[in-house]
């Protein structure tokens, strides 16, 4: 029998991962260091993602440790039982809402032992944050397989020392600090300095020590596992059960854009919908008429530059204040779903004031949607019921969506950070579902940035944390021809398909727009989205894709 290539095995363990995440899902609790979390580690140590580095060795995996813990809650090392819930009504009680700073979703922590985290983006979610808990776990063990000593009944010196720090919260000076870290090198496999790197990465001014607090609950937890027996569980709640699949948050949140665009007499002017994030398409129309000066002083790029600029929250609020005088009406998401949306009434625009031209399109006076990212099966369920009639008590109006455009971060499988791919088709991973379709932008439109650009085959993955080398290497090197990565596209082409071309909800001919920029190149070592973001290399890239499709669109 011919052998098993990486790649096939690599996509076996995907299926594999699925298959036990909904069947652990459907079952309704688990023990993921049990028997019952059983597949769910091994899929994930054959699979050993990129994302997740040195999971299958000895030593403690530290970039995509920082990776997961800026996408889960804080203080979830601590929590012995973690429960996935739908929305619940926790907002209305005395519990504070923890959002990570990489992810938005709202968290609770319950008690000391018990985190809850509501679900309200569907199935990938679920995906996302068990494949994070995981990793977080089998992580865990490895630290208290390096600190139990005599058969479970002692503990090495050095974390004798770490839990003295952290449970009694015991001020240390400069040098102990250093012998401290010098002892987790130790404990976690890791040189000093990169024990030291990463101590910084986690220090917060409020709460310097946060490293060593990760280090020693995540390890007391996997101690009180085999020595207590005290198993940590994972449990998904009833309404969750029931309500993921059935769009109950993406109709609340599209019938609160169409209600607004009603009060507004919008509702059946000609409809562009663009998804991308909260401030690319609101500075390209209105950075040059609210602040001139600079506008004057940072010619092309250089201003978005400026406005990207941590340090400039004045000029980014005065863009925001003309804006909303000018024709954008900004609608904070109430729904669950974590999507925000602008909408932007192009009569409104003083078009002088922009780098944009009034087109034939502006005589019918267009109105922009632009919806911040959703997230993997998201997408389909959002843009679904975007793209549905409104329907009240005394009439039915179907939207004039002229155009759809999507811009977003992707992986890529050749050049670099910040290059733009544009997609001629989105293959969805683990099925043999494949979404042609004619992209209005070319890739000679993105060329002339300073960037490179790609165009072919995309790929919309079940999980970014679930890709490895050999898969990727595959997709890229057959007659798939991919050329990136990404988890909405596939889905958000579905909607637009069957809106379009099977419901009739939309015109049948409506424009399709697909560009993402590179966050990582996967292939690369040390060039996985756990080596951190773009910073101001993904400036050029964003606004380079916006104000092309801007200048489509008029």
């Amino acid at each position: 029998m011919k052998e098993r290539t990486r790649a096939q095995e690599s996509t076996g363990a995907i299926e594999r991962l699925y298959i036990s995440m909904r069947h652990l899902f459907s079952r309704g609790f688990y023990k993921p260091m049990g028997i019952s979390g059983e597949a769910l580690r091994k899929s994930l140590l054959q699979l050993r993602p990129e994302i997740y580095g040195s999971i299958a060795e000895e030593k403690v995996e530290l970039n995509g440790l920082i990776y997961i813990i800026e996408r889960l809650p804080e203080g979830i090392e601590e929590c012995q039982f973690i429960n996935l819930t739908a929305d619940e009504g926790y907002k209305n009680s005395h519990f504070k809402a923890i959002i990570p700073p990489k992810r938005r979703r709202n968290c609770y922590r319950i008690d000391k032992d018990q985190m809850d985290i509501e679900i309200t983006r569907g199935r990938s979610e679920i995906y996302d944050i068990l494949t994070h808990l995981t990793f977080l776990f089998i992580e865990s063990h490895k630290i208290k397989d390096k600190v139990l000593i005599n058969e479970g009944s002692d503990c090495i010196r050095e974390w004798k020392t770490l839990r003295e720090i952290v449970l009694y919260d015991k001020s240390i000076t400069k040098d102990e600090r250093e012998v401290t870290i010098a002892h987790l090198g130790t404990i976690l496999g890791r040189t000093y300095e990169e024990v030291s790197k990463i101590y910084t990465t986690f220090s917060t001014e409020k709460n310097p020590d946060r490293f060593f607090q990760l280090i020693y609950w995540l390890g007391q937890l996997a101690i009180n596992e085999t020595v207590d027996d005290k198993k940590r569980v994972v449990t998904f709640s009833s309404v969750l059960n029931e309500q993921i699949g059935q769009h109950i948050y993406g109709e609340v949140w599209a019938d609160n854009i169409k209600k607004i665009l009603q009060e507004k007499n919008l509702l059946e002017r000609p409809i562009h919908i663009i998804s991308a994030n909260m401030h690319s398409v609101m500075n390209s129309i209105y950075a040059k008429g609210a602040i001139p000066t600079e506008a004057k002083k940072n010619k092309g790029f250089k201003l978005f530059e400026l406005l990207s600029n941590e340090n400039s929250k004045e000029f980014q609020v005065k863009v925001k204040n003309y804006a909303s005088k000018n024709g954008l009406i900004y609608v904070k998401d109430t729904s669950g779903t974590n999507i925000n949306v602008q909408i932007i009434d192009t009569e409104k625009i003083a078009f002088a004031t922009t780098d944009y031209v009034k087109g034939n399109s502006t005589n019918k006076k267009p109105v922009l949607i632009v919806m911040d990212y959703a997230f993997g099966e998201q997408a389909y369920e959002t843009m679904d019921e975007l793209l549905k009639p409104y329907i009240t008590e005394k009439n039915t109006t179907h939207l004039d969506v002229e155009s759809v455009s999507i811009m977003g971060k992707a992986g890529i499988l050749e050049g670099g950070k910040g290059d733009i791919m544009i997609p001629s088709s989105h293959v969805f991973e683990g099925t043999a579902d494949n979404y042609p379709f004619k992209n209005e932008l070319s890739k000679e439109d993105l060329e002339g940035f300073g960037v490179q650009s790609f165009d072919g085959a995309m790929i919309s993955v079940l999980g970014t944390s679930l890709q490895n080398k050999d898969i990727l290497k595959f997709f890229h090197d057959s007659t798939w021809n991919v050329i990136g990565l990404e988890m909405e596209g596939a889905h958000y082409q579905k909607a637009i398909q069957a809106a379009s071309k099977i419901r009739g909800n939309i015109s049948e001919n409506v424009k399709v727009r697909y560009a993402y920029y590179a966050s990582d190149n996967p292939l690369e070592t040390g060039a996985t989205l756990a080596s951190g973001g773009l910073g101001m290399s993904g400036v050029t890239p964003t606004y380079a894709i916006t104000q092309k499709i801007l200048e489509q669109i008029f």
